[in-house]
């Protein structure tokens, strides 16, 4: 159980929240570069931690994160035109550059000058690893960009997609971090709909639903391991990476891996970003066509939306006769079963009267450094994560070992876990 005020704290995300400043700390993955393609686009609504903004490239290809209110009359810029290095505002004309300054002010006579005493909130963004990013905190604070490893793999090797949930950041994540559900919530007799790599891991995982688990805390988070008993095979070793804030990196038997960030639009909605990604070689074809087909990693969106087309609406695809017939949920595809059980907790599940166990020992530890490091950060202790780069820089293992090789097996792979050290 968590009381509510630790829960509270846990999940509230606007500004001046400790949880909402922690994750201001960080660059956060906030658009994908298509949603503003080029010089002078259409600028786009976005909303991130609570905060309404609008984003836009400028003349020079620039990214401007800007308050979507204009400082004169609260007018939306959403509206705006894009135009010669700026975005300019319908209602009375004033202009403001990437960087918040109002660059043109044209219903104010010069003497007043006036417009060089108005500025915008604006944010740094970058374009990095296939995303637009978006930092947030203060301006003496601001951190290196994250060096994911699928972040400095070339466009080939990855597969990129962003997806809305309808829930708090935490309950997504939480669900990357319980190795024990895949046993259940994904088990199915029917793998010839699955990709190679999740038909080997579903296969292990439904051998054995409860595995040994262990927990081991880094800088950048943690990573905890499941060993699952596969009788006279050996034992199943999945190595899940939990990186600060609100990162996964999920293993698989086989490449392509995953990774997913959960990164709140305000405390009731999350947009993942996840990516699929091959450090060895560039994604197959296969591979791209199996993601396109909303069964594995990430979900089919409507079309020009990030709304996945199975979602509460039509019941997340539930075929009860399915369910008869031996798949656990009677739904179609890993995302879409997630996201059903995370989103039929509500909006901010009530955590005050859950019963955990020992298989939630990771999802606990994740809640607890959460919480502290959000304490700490209201006490005046800042994260020192954001300013490593490198330490973002790890890999998730999936690995079969035979009963001999029972012990040290995280020794064994340790240079695996962080591809850096290669």
């Amino acid at each position: 159980m968590l009381r509510p005020e630790d829960n509270e704290l846990l999940c509230k995300v606007g500004p001046g929240t400790p949880m909402g400043e922690l994750f201001r700390r960080f660059w956060l993955p906030a658009m994908i570069p298509s949603e503003i393609p080029g010089p002078d686009c259409d600028p786009v609504r976005l909303r991130l931690l609570g905060e309404d903004l609008v984003a836009f490239r400028d003349s020079e290809g620039r990214i401007g994160v800007l308050e979507e209110r204009c400082p004169h009359r609260r007018a939306s810029l959403f509206y705006g035109r894009n135009e010669a290095c700026g975005l300019r505002c319908v209602y009375h004309g004033w202009k403001f550059d990437v960087g918040g300054h109002c660059t043109d002010m044209p219903n104010e006579r010069p003497e007043t000058d006036f417009k060089h005493k108005v500025r915008i909130k604006s944010y740094p963004a970058a374009a990095w690893g296939g995303y637009l990013w978006v930092y947030m905190g203060p301006a003496d604070r601001k951190p290196p960009l994250p060096e994911f490893e699928w972040a400095t793999l070339p466009p080939a090797h990855r597969w990129q997609q962003k997806w809305l949930y309808h829930a708090n950041y935490m309950q997504g994540l939480e669900g990357e971090l319980d190795t024990c559900h895949t046993s259940f919530l994904h088990r199915t007799d029917d793998v010839s709909t699955l990709s190679p790599g999740l038909a080997e891991s579903t296969a292990n995982w439904a051998q054995d639903g409860m595995p040994r688990l262990d927990v081991r805390d880094t800088e950048y988070g943690y990573f905890y391991g499941s060993q699952r008993d596969l009788g006279d095979k050996g034992y199943n070793w999945r190595l899940t990476q939990w990186v600060l804030p609100s990162n996964s990196i999920i293993p698989h038997a086989k490449f392509p891996i995953s990774s997913r960030a959960y990164i709140p639009v305000d405390d009731e909605n999350t947009m993942v970003f996840g990516t699929s990604f091959n450090p060895e070689a560039p994604m197959t074809q296969a591979d791209r066509d199996y993601l396109e087909t909303g069964l594995g990693a990430a979900p089919k969106l409507i079309p020009g939306t990030f709304i996945p087309e199975t979602n509460k609406s039509n019941e997340f695809g539930l075929d009860r006769d399915a369910q008869r017939r031996g798949s656990a949920t009677g739904m179609p595809g890993v995302n879409n079963q997630d996201r059903a059980i995370v989103e039929s907790m509500g909006p901010i599940v009530d955590r005050e009267n859950e019963h955990l166990g020992t298989s939630d020992v990771a999802v606990i530890a994740a809640r607890r450094r959460l919480i502290q490091m959000a304490r700490d950060l209201a006490d005046g202790k800042e994260p020192e994560l954001p300013h490593h780069p490198a330490a973002f820089g790890v890999r998730a293992i999936d690995v079969t070992t035979p009963i001999e090789e029972l012990d040290g097996v995280v020794e064994t792979y340790s240079d695996k876990l962080r591809f850096a050290a290669a």
